[in-house]
């Protein structure tokens, strides 16, 4: 049986709409605007999580399940995964859904994103313990 949603545990990070400028000569969408996407949803989760400036140190286990098509509504839930001394990696679901009326979103790619937390000067720092205040 397939999922036709992504797991529970799970965060809505990022939705968007892909645009034929985003597509290839078959109108597909590019793996690299998707590849952002889903960049852009894990640092959200990770910025929440190091409550500080992150940047993108390591991508891995990107895989491609589907195509994604002009006009399909692009969905990114983002997981923690892992949490070190000064870094974060989170595991990000993308999910597509037809807007000519298809009812289920298919799983359209998946892949583990880490961020190192970082002061002013762009150098690693610790990512913070303490509770939000």
């Amino acid at each position: 049986m397939s999922r036709t949603t992504p797991d529970y545990d799970t965060c809505p990070a990022l939705r968007t709409i892909a645009m034929p400028a985003d597509a290839n000569a078959n109108g597909d969408i590019f793996g690299g605007w998707l590849l952002s996407q889903m960049d852009l949803a894990g640092s959200v989760v990770a910025t929440q999580t190091a409550r500080s400036r992150i940047a993108t140190v390591g991508i891995e286990a990107m895989s491609f399940k589907a195509p994604v098509h002009v006009g399909d509504e692009v969905s990114c839930y983002a997981k923690i995964e892992r949490v070190g001394n000064t870094s974060v990696t989170i595991l990000v679901e993308t999910w597509a859904r037809s807007r000519l009326g298809e009812d289920d979103a298919r799983k359209v790619t998946e892949g583990k994103f880490t961020y190192v937390a970082i002061d002013e000067d762009r150098k690693p720092i610790p990512v913070r313990r303490d509770p939000l205040k």
